[in-house]
């Protein structure tokens, strides 16, 4: 039974975490007041990064949906919005939300067919499905074939006049459905359905016998992983301004990269992303001008990682100290 004294404890470490996050989260917003525009950029970078590395947790940590073609959604994401812009007139605004709707419903429409697979069939499924997506959008002239296309200037402009409240408007839109995703992602899993998931994580027979749809909980992750990977690549190329099919769909950029951070900060714990991308981005700003150098010590850590905790950095935090920033978990 637990003791009043551990209670109280269990609260204050709550309140002193909640208080962590709402910290950091006001200095997120403000971002635009005390932050250049290259340092504006970075972050924006890291927070789409961050967001869709707990995303491809929350599908292959937790679903088990190993999955290589998360860039088909962030592609598909980003070529919605410019087409929504260029073609149909839309204002930014307005075609963010769709674009999360379009890859809700590729992700529908590829589900059924790729749960037919497992494993490392899946994994190859889904890189191939994005594979077909980018030439599907490489073949279309409309769109400027492989040389890609730029939103239109009036779209632009639509989004604010001046040119500094455009950027602070973007970064907004950027940190806005970044942290959404963060949040949204630790809040499903300290639902019920959270439960399921970890449930299917642990054991999926078990979790079977105990009246839970495996296949329905995976096409419910894998639709809301697709559909918040697509309004990420949105509003990441609303930033850039411009789109080609080598960018949006690329596969080091959105999944291998991501997959990396995920693996070194520990699959399975929403901490292990954001530990994994921190890392990251630390070694990619000191080391970016080594250039295979960078490369080698990327893969020379994974290996490391893999070879002493196959939990990941995080693994060996917790088990050492028994920390955990974002439990998941529920007490009796």
């Amino acid at each position: 039974m637990t003791t009043l004294a551990e209670t109280t404890k269990r609260h204050s470490r709550l309140d002193i975490r909640g208080l962590i996050a709402v910290l950091l989260t006001l200095a997120v917003i403000s971002a635009p007041l005390w932050s250049g525009r290259a340092e504006l950029r970075l972050l924006s970078e890291f927070l789409s990064f961050l967001a869709l590395a707990i995303l491809w947790n929350l599908l292959a940590g937790y679903a088990g949906l190993l999955s290589v073609g998360q860039q088909a959604f962030v592609g598909l994401g980003g070529y919605a919005l410019f087409v929504l812009c260029a073609h149909a007139g839309f204002s930014p605004y307005l075609a963010i939300p769709l674009t999360i709707v379009a890859a809700s419903v590729l992700a529908a429409m590829f589900a059924p067919l790729l749960f037919r697979l497992d494993g490392a069939y899946f994994a190859i499924g889904t890189w191939v499905a994005a594979e077909t997506v980018m030439l599907v959008f490489a073949m279309i002239p409309a769109l400027g074939g492989g040389a890609g296309m730029s939103i239109p200037a009036a779209s632009v402009k639509a989004i604010a006049a001046g040119k500094e409240l455009r950027e602070a408007i973007i970064f907004w839109l950027v940190a806005g459905l970044s942290l959404a995703t963060i949040f949204g992602v630790y809040g499903l899993l300290r639902s019920r359905a959270g439960l399921a998931l970890m449930a299917v994580r642990d054991n999926k027979l078990a979790a079977a016998s105990l009246g839970i749809d495996i296949w329905r909980t995976r096409f419910v992750t894998y639709v809301i992983v697709a559909a918040m990977s697509g309004g990420l690549g949105a509003v990441i190329f609303l930033q850039k301004l411009r789109i080609s099919p080598s960018a949006a769909f690329s596969l080091n950029d959105w999944t291998v990269m991501i997959i990396f951070a995920v693996v070194i900060g520990g699959i399975g714990r929403l901490e292990g992303a954001l530990v994994g991308a921190v890392l990251y981005f630390l070694l990619r700003e000191m080391m970016a001008d080594l250039g295979a150098v960078y490369l080698i010590v990327l893969g020379s850590l994974a290996i490391l990682v893999m070879l002493f905790s196959r939990k990941g950095l995080w693994g060996l935090i917790e088990t050492r100290f028994g920390w955990s920033l974002m439990p998941t978990e529920r007490k009796p």
